[in-house]
């Protein structure tokens, strides 16, 4: 098989062309700017290409496949080159679908916890040493690739993205594997540019419901009432699997499962939903609970998902890719429960088109209540970037309720800041779905003042 990848670049993209390069494909690909890891890891299966740029020359009839990516627009010359020829032109979760069809497909779906719950998964059957490929949204430890694909493998665990496919299909990326067995973790409103109601939104998960294969499995968050109420009043002839918190207890800044009293790496209530997703997804795959259990205690969290990056004295320091309203509330909740004798700073990077979004941001009220010091920051570059209206501190303290909020604009102000403060008995919370302006949390968190 020959394919080629228009825009390359992306996160998934280059994973799936690496995948696929490994199982003997004939892969090849451009894109007009490729950033790191990609690039290195690109140039390291010999995938990068020569010159950065589309180029219709690229495109010939002995191409099997075109997989197309989201960066790329309706009149890249690539793309108009492969319609013109009429390849088969496929958007990256139009393709797993045709490599995962003769598989049992497990697809987890939701608002948030999506990254979790696949890598909790990942992790236990990886521990037992279980044959499977799989999709996933953040580097894992101890796995190379963010995607596998294989002739061997029966199953596959997908993490389905609720966004659109590609430019030329506009359906969401989760409706386009058509489970065996599918979650949902919960929903929240997010991307108000393709789905700018929350009923267009919901409208989605219905969908996602009605694409289980019939007598599939649903295993599903019932602590979500808007949830709920969509799976109930659904006709898919599926089977229905709620799961919510797992009866637990905090000590000494450990989480423990009860009545097992097993102690985790990974604390607050969504983590310990998610927990109980995975296992309800490890008991479909002939996992028992026992072998669960054993496996998820050395479970040490997904990259930027209440990763810890430093624990000094009384301070622990962690990034979390939270930025929707939900997953900010939720996870200062949940640092301030693991540690209430200790005093929380938590900053937020608002990044993403909906959190830039003046009707949207009203949405975030007090949902940084719980924190000692919240902080709000949002790079001036960003608006440009997205050509969008700037939002003043006044903007923000006032969508957020609260007029205690520091506001900061500019990377090196923030990071003065946060290395004048005294964390003893502090800890610092750091959440983006970007990167602070470039800033290096590693090295922050070791150099601040405990």
């Amino acid at each position: 098989m020959r394919v080629h990848f228009i825009a390359i670049g992306g996160s998934a993209m280059h994973n799936l062309a690496i995948a696929l390069h490994k199982k003997g494909f004939k892969v090849t690909g451009s894109d007009d700017v490729i950033f790191e890891p990609s690039i290195s890891r690109l140039a390291k299966h010999g995938l990068l290409p020569a010159t950065f740029g589309w180029f219709a020359e690229n495109i010939t009839s002995a191409i099997d496949a075109v997989i197309l990516g989201m960066h790329a627009r309706l009149d890249n010359p690539e793309l108009l080159k492969a319609q013109e020829l009429g390849l088969k032109i496929y958007s990256y979760p139009e393709y797993i679908y045709e490599q995962a069809k003769d598989k049992v497909r497990v697809v987890i779906g939701g608002s948030h916890g999506k990254t979790t719950i696949t890598s909790m998964i990942l992790h236990v059957l990886n521990h037992f040493n279980k044959d499977f490929d799989y999709l996933v949204g953040a580097q894992l430890t101890g796995f190379d690739t963010m995607v596998k694909i294989t002739d061997t493998a029966p199953i596959i665990i997908i993490e389905g993205d609720e966004y659109l496919a590609s430019p030329i299909d506009r359906r969401p990326k989760f409706h386009l594997y058509k489970a065996n067995i599918g979650v949902i973790s919960g929903i929240a409103w997010d991307h108000i540019n393709v789905f700018p109601t929350f009923e267009e939104y919901i409208s989605q998960f219905k969908i996602f419901i009605e694409t289980i294969i019939p007598q599939g499995k649903l295993i599903y968050c019932e602590n979500d009432l808007e949830l709920r109420k969509i799976v109930v009043n659904s006709k898919a002839n599926i089977v229905r699997i709620p799961y919510s918190i797992p009866s637990n207890e905090v000590k000494d800044g450990v989480t423990y499962l009860l009545p097992q009293k097993l102690p985790l790496k990974v604390f607050g209530d969504h983590n310990l939903m998610n927990l109980n997703a995975a296992k309800l997804v490890c008991e479909q795959l002939e996992i028992g609970e026992d072998d669960f259990m054993e496996a998820i205690s050395t479970f040490t969290g997904a990259a930027k998902r209440l990763e810890l990056l430093s624990a000094r004295a009384s301070t622990n320091v962690y990034k979390d890719f939270a930025h929707s309203p939900s997953k900010l509330k939720a996870t200062i909740e949940a640092v301030k429960a693991q540690f209430a004798d200790r005093k929380l700073v938590a900053c937020i990077e608002l990044h993403t088109f909906s959190s830039l979004n003046k009707a949207f941001l009203a949405g975030y009220k007090n949902t940084m209540d719980d924190a000692d010091l919240a902080i709000v920051y949002i790079d001036d570059k960003t608006f440009q970037h997205k050509k969008m209206d700037p939002l003043s501190k006044l903007d923000v303290q006032t969508s957020f309720g609260d007029e205690r909020i520091l506001f900061f604009n500019e990377a090196t102000a923030l990071l003065s800041y946060l290395k004048g403060l005294n964390f003893d008995h502090t800890n610092l919370l750091m959440m983006s779905s970007g990167d602070f302006g470039g800033m290096d949390l590693n090295n922050l968190a070791l150099e601040l003042d405990v």
